[in-house]
């Protein structure tokens, strides 16, 4: 990958884009960009150093590799105009419902090797779709990468090592990036929800509310950190709070008569029963 491209520039693309280039991995002066809104392109343009476009198809000629971050629904349109500049170029899309399947039904994707398709053609356009999450702004984004796609070993491999400057990349079976998705992409929100229901508590007993934040977030990213480092099942690192008879056991059975895991459950029945 020697020059990249984004095709829309919001939260998740300036968040991608100064990652990459702090990443040292590509130089800002290798990556474009375009978005309708020109005047706010310009403007993060100067604060984070890539180059902006001032067309769809400037920004395709000048990339090999095209980062597809505009919104869903302006995707068919989007295509309609660059699909017959894609040739030969990596396109990674990081729009939500976009994956490899649903890019096959309107631009001629390369297909793998193993593929029961018979497009094998190296200058059809090769396609990876990976799900972001919003904490990809601090550098603690998870990033899903559909099975599926048609990138070439080596391309595929440079793209992951990129991702995962920002955060932890993992690989799904296409079946499985709906579930994954409800999990890394809507659970950033209901820990957002937790988090101000604690400080909630925290405040009602007396701590200023930026206090209560701070202490709040940081117990659960210390929290998750241990997890994540450890690698010890949850319940035993909850067991090693709960002395007997204790405050925090307490807490867990009221949390626990409130249904706590059960709401859990129940919000992500609740995005793949839609």
């Amino acid at each position: 990958m020697k020059t990249l491209g984004f095709i829309g520039m919001g939260n998740m693309a300036q968040a991608l884009c100064t990652g990459f280039t702090a990443s040292k991995k590509i130089s800002a002066s290798d990556i474009y960009a375009y978005a309708p809104n020109q005047e706010k392109l310009n403007q993060n343009a100067k604060k984070i150093g890539f180059i902006p476009c001032k067309s769809l198809k400037e920004v395709v000629s000048k990339a090999d590799t095209i980062i597809m971050a505009c919104k869903p629904y302006q995707i068919e349109e989007v295509l309609s105009e660059i699909k017959n500049d894609l040739s030969g170029k990596a396109l990674i899309s990081i729009a939500l419902g976009w994956n490899y399947e649903k890019y096959a039904q309107h631009v001629n994707v390369n297909r793998p090797a193993n593929s029961d398709y018979n497009h094998t053609d190296i200058e059809n356009v090769r396609v990876q779709f990976v799900m972001p999450n919003t904490p990809a702004m601090v550098n603690e984004g998870v990033f899903l990468f559909e099975k599926s796609n048609s990138l070439k070993e080596d391309e595929r491999k440079e793209i992951k090592e990129l991702f995962a400057c920002l955060g932890t990349v993992e690989e799904l079976p296409d079946n499985l990036m709906g579930i994954g998705g409800a999990v890394t992409g809507c659970g950033p929100a209901f820990v957002d929800l937790f988090l101000e229901a604690y400080a909630d508590a925290a405040v009602k007993y007396g701590i200023p509310r930026t206090t209560a934040y701070k202490l709040v977030s940081q117990t659960v990213l210390g929290s998750a950190k241990l997890q994540l480092a450890t690698g010890t099942h949850p319940a035993v690192l909850k067991d090693n709070v709960c002395s007997p008879a204790g405050s925090t056991i307490r807490g867990v059975t009221a949390l626990e008569e409130q249904g706590l895991r059960n709401a859990c459950i129940k919000s992500i029945d609740a995005i793949m029963n839609k």
